[in-house]
């Protein structure tokens, strides 16, 4: 196998720690929610042996990079110049960008303000849709009205991360193999009520599924115990920020080649459909379900996740 290093770059003001493999042209992996440059653990060497120099940042807030306290250091217009002085750092002109759950919107937006440096985009669990109407929060409190939702619980500093952080090992193993997790169409999500928790209702499994390992979440959690819950958070409270700070997206189409891959399980599909984002990504090549597969797709179905982002690659 392909050996992963890494190493620690200065960017934008901060420290990102990456993992890197491979050598040739740069694919930048940005990772979500709650997550680590570790998701990309299966896709590296496979790009690395395909003949690209795979690149797989902690974002900010996460790992072992700088975790800013200030809520704004994670606006998306901050976390788009992070990865264009990662691209500077590197000494790359150009590279494709690959996103999953937040990391999606990340890679999306990017392509988007930057068609300059970012000749392709993939997409993972999250769509690239249209400008929200109105602030985003404020749509989510008309949509969800008395409903718990979870993006509204983030909102309040300090409540989440005090959930979170109280056991953060049963925090990630409920997260990544529980049942239910975000997935606002279960049964214990449509239970909830205002003053819920995140947790509230699920429950940590004793047997992990078959793509997540006892030391993969050992690793997760070591570095959640590190740096807190605080800096993934405060991505989602930035949401009317960045809808304020760019107004441009509602304008601004994505012309250069893309692939979107989901799992046919995702969560996400129930309150982000994918159907309408051809009008916004006109470059789109394809959109890959991926059978059996939930949220964690790239982790959960990493052979059929490495033969599409090769096959994409070697097709630019």
């Amino acid at each position: 196998m392909t050996d992963i290093t890494h190493r620690t770059v200065e960017t934008n003001g901060i420290r990102l720690h990456i993992a890197e493999a491979g050598e040739g042209p740069l694919v930048l992996l940005l990772h979500g929610w709650p997550e680590l440059w570790y998701s990309w653990r299966h896709q590296m060497p496979a790009l690395a042996a395909a003949g690209y120099h795979a690149v797989a940042p902690d974002v900010r807030g996460y790992g072992q990079s700088d975790c800013p306290q200030p809520i704004e250091a994670y606006s998306m217009k901050t976390l788009v110049a992070d990865y264009l002085g990662l691209l500077d750092a590197l000494g790359e002109q150009t590279a494709v960008v690959v996103g999953h759950d937040w990391g999606a919107p990340m890679a999306w937006n990017s392509a988007a303000l930057h068609p300059e440096r970012y000749r392709a985009v993939v997409g993972m669990s999250v769509p690239h849709l249209a400008r929200a109407p109105m602030a985003p929060t404020s749509m989510l409190k008309a949509v969800f009205q008395d409903n718990w939702f979870y993006i509204l619980y983030f909102q309040e500093p300090g409540v989440a991360e005090a959930e979170f952080e109280a056991d953060v090992a049963k925090t990630m193993r409920m997260i990544l193999a529980g049942a239910g997790s975000f997935d606002a169409a279960a049964a214990s999500m449509g239970q909830k009520k205002k003053g819920d928790r995140f947790l509230t209702g699920l429950s940590a499994p004793e047997t992990l599924p078959d793509w997540l390992t006892e030391e993969d979440v050992a690793y997760f959690v070591s570095q959640f115990k590190k740096t807190g819950f605080r800096g993934g958070l405060n991505r989602y409270r930035n949401m009317d920020r960045d809808w304020e700070e760019l107004p441009e997206l509602g304008e601004t189409k994505i012309a250069q080649p893309a692939l979107f891959i989901t799992g046919e399980y995702d969560p996400v599909k129930t309150f982000a459909p994918a159907e309408a984002m051809q009008a916004f990504v006109p470059g789109l090549k394809r959109t890959i379900e991926i059978a059996g597969a939930g949220h964690w797709v790239q982790q959960e179905k990493a052979a059929e996740v490495n033969e599409a982002l090769v096959g994409f690659l070697g097709a630019l």
